[in-house]
């Protein structure tokens, strides 16, 4: 059993099921008071919460208007809550809200991220799969992303696919919420948001079967790279991650502009190199880059909404059309399916049968994500 596989064909259906209460929770948490009066948001979070805070910076930005800056929980906690302690940045504070984005809801980082905001007078929620968790408890209010297993995987480690699209989703409500509660009309927002589930299905129909066939034409492959900007640059990190976490194989996110200072030197020169564009602010960079690419003979892989792509040349795996904001909840299916069948066609276990101290017990074996030092 394809058990990584078996929860990306189910994002549709969850995206259906969860999408309305979580604009309707967010609605609930977040009071007017708040949202009018708040100037600045920090969301932050390890792994793939910060994955999903990247990915969805732009629509708070966009759509409710707020500045907003996602961090990951170690470079907020430990760096970027010092400003507040300087002369004169209390009256700051007290405009500015943290999200700390945590789906076990223990992991120490956040919590602290989360507990040193709160300690500097900043509003402080939780985007968690449950109230009781640890970082729920720590922070002021809480937005709950529980999702059920499913059924034929209640138990099996498999790389997170429904717990990111959840957080994602969440992420998105409390956007709109935002919006609406500062005077911006959101109906044309909501609506989008609430059809993603089609979207989904439909981008699963288009990309599952080239995504298979693309894993077995680079089998030989022993390294990744996954690009993107924007929103997009979320994507491609968390599309990387599952790479790691499915297969083991080397992988990297990187930014489209930062690809072309940086990978464009690699040795190697097939590298398989996935270009993930929403094809709107992104568009011009993005088709130079590709040909950079394609002239020192990577193996380009595009991901582009259907209809949409930069240029014939290369492989391609397509998305259903859809608002760039809310582009990262399907974008990032072709690529989870590829990870997926390249897992399956290796006989890899996913996150490596956790050998090598790679314990899930004891707060994440030797790395202690759960049991680090508090620093508060």
């Amino acid at each position: 059993m394809n058990y990584f596989r078996e929860q990306i064909l189910s994002l549709p259906q969850l995206i259906e099921d969860v999408t309305r209460a979580f604009l309707d929770e967010a609605a609930r948490v977040l009071d007017p008071d708040f949202c009018r009066n708040v100037e600045r948001l920090h969301v932050i979070g390890c792994g793939d919460s910060h994955f999903a805070a990247l990915a969805t910076e732009l629509a708070f930005e966009s759509i409710a208007g707020l500045p907003t800056e996602a961090q990951s929980a170690m470079a907020f906690s430990r760096y970027g809550v010092i400003h507040f302690d300087l002369p004169g940045f209390a009256q700051r504070a007290a405009a500015s809200a943290v999200i700390g984005v945590s789906v076990s809801g223990g992991v120490t980082r956040t919590i602290e991220g989360v507990l040193r905001a709160k300690a500097r007078g900043l509003r402080t929620f939780a985007v968690t799969s449950g109230a009781q968790t640890p970082i729920a408890q720590a922070a002021d209010a809480v937005l709950t992303t529980r999702v059920p297993d499913l059924p034929n995987a209640a138990g099996v480690q498999v790389p997170g696919a429904r717990s990111y699209v959840a957080s994602l989703t969440m992420l998105y409500a409390c956007a709109l919420r935002l919006a609406e509660a500062r005077g911006r009309d959101t109906r044309t927002w909501c609506d989008a948001l609430l059809r993603m589930g089609e979207r989904a299905q439909r981008t699963i129909e288009m990309s599952d079967a080239p995504a298979r066939a693309l894993a077995e034409r680079t089998l030989d492959a022993g390294e990744f790279v996954f690009c993107g900007s924007g929103p997009s640059f979320g994507t491609a990190q968390f599309c990387a991650a599952k790479v790691l976490e499915a297969s083991g194989d080397a992988a990297i996110g990187q930014d489209v502009e930062e690809w072309a200072h940086l990978q464009y030197f690699a040795k190697a020169p097939h590298t398989p190199t996935f270009l993930i564009t929403a094809h709107e602010r992104d568009a011009s960079r993005a088709a130079e880059v590709k040909t950079a690419m394609l002239a020192i003979s990577r193996r380009v892989i595009e991901i582009s909404p259907e209809g949409l792509a930069l240029s014939a040349e290369g492989s391609h795996l397509a998305y259903a059309p859809c608002p760039e904001v809310f582009s990262p909840l399907v974008a990032c299916i072709p690529a989870m399916l590829f990870a997926a069948y390249r897992a399956e066609l290796l006989g890899e276990p996913y996150f490596r049968a956790f050998g090598g101290g790679r314990s899930i017990e004891d707060g994440g074996g030797i790395s202690r994500i759960r049991t680090s030092a508090l620093l508060v």
